[in-house]
């Protein structure tokens, strides 16, 4: 195939599944809205289960419930059937997706979860199959067709199952009212878990803390400057913070005044400094430093400064 052939094919696949994700909004319907109500006034877990295909959206519907707040396992149904059934428990809710809803595992494995007690729900294609028929609570993820051109191979309908999951863990995560703090807790790995546990205060106090006072002289500025190493200082008026000298400002300085020794602080600084207090999060940090274009914030405690946090540090942590 030449390219344009191939973009062809791959636009009509994602057009293809596109409509058929469209189509599901007809299938939230009461028997959706009950299976929230049963999931959040359980004491019991999610079990998620499939076979083939079904078994992998059910991994991933599994792992997008565990992160947001409801305790799930993923349980294959060909296992299920061989001694794996013991994952099960009492007050446990049972999540069966299928296609076809008549796959011989799928017969096998939900009258003996209906013979224990649980409540089982069907994600499944086929409204008229033996797991709907069988099933307390029915979620359609019903496809007309697949993308595949030989209507075999699961696409639309895997992705029907997949984005039901979504709905149904995102229906969850709003009852609970599920914060980023809560999400935190969950993801405390990687930048995303970063992005929402990391505080200024973690990074800022590895630097040294470089100040001057408003009638220090410009060589002690640039000494300060030079040995803190962080292309800045703060500015106090006694204990009070009142601007800040960058490389910048120094730069600036010689350009506009020929004589300098006779220089101090309060000549240089600019005013108003950007600050942060030290318990927002450092993501927050990064933000204001991209919005202004700048490389370091002065950190506060309330009006007390504390020390600076750099866009270096940030680097390190995987911020850029």
């Amino acid at each position: 195939m030449n390219f344009e052939s191939i973009k062809k094919i791959a636009c009509e696949t994602i057009s293809s599944e596109f409509l058929a994700i469209q189509k599901l909004i007809d299938f939230v319907n009461d028997d959706f809205a009950k299976v929230v109500q049963l999931i959040l006034q359980s004491t019991g877990r999610v079990i998620v289960t499939g076979i083939g295909k079904s078994a992998i959206i059910a991994q991933k519907i599994t792992a997008t419930l565990n992160s947001t707040g409801t305790p799930a396992i993923f349980m294959h149904a060909a296992d299920a059937i061989h001694g794996d059934l013991g994952i099960v428990q009492p007050d446990d809710i049972v999540i069966c997706l299928s296609k076809s809803g008549s796959s011989p595992e799928i017969k096998v494995l939900v009258p003996l979860i209906k013979n224990f007690g649980n409540s089982v729900v069907a994600i499944v294609s086929n409204a008229e199959s033996f797991l709907a028929k069988e099933a307390d609570f029915v979620i359609q993820a019903t496809v007309e067709r697949e993308a595949c051109p030989n209507n075999l191979a699961p696409t639309n309908s895997t992705t029907a199952q997949l984005v039901m999951g979504d709905a149904l863990a995102v229906c969850l995560l709003e009852s609970r009212n599920f914060s980023t703090e809560d999400f935190a807790k969950y993801h405390p790995g990687g930048m995303l878990g970063k992005q929402l546990y990391l505080k200024v205060r973690n990074l800022y106090v590895h630097n040294e803390v470089p100040k001057v006072s408003v009638n220090e002289n410009i060589k002690n500025i640039i000494l300060e400057i030079s040995s803190k190493r962080l292309g800045c200082c703060a500015v106090l008026n006694e204990n009070r913070l009142v601007g800040i000298i960058t490389d910048g400002d120094l730069r600036r300085m010689l350009q506009k005044h020929i004589a300098v020794e006779k220089l101090t602080a309060l000549d240089i600084m600019s005013e108003n400094p950007k600050t942060i207090q030290k318990e927002e999060l450092a993501i927050r940090a990064f933000e204001i430093m991209k919005k202004n274009n700048i490389t370091q914030l002065l950190v506060m405690e309330n009006n007390e400064y504390l020390g600076i946090v750099h866009l270096h540090d940030l680097l390190k942590e995987g911020f850029i």
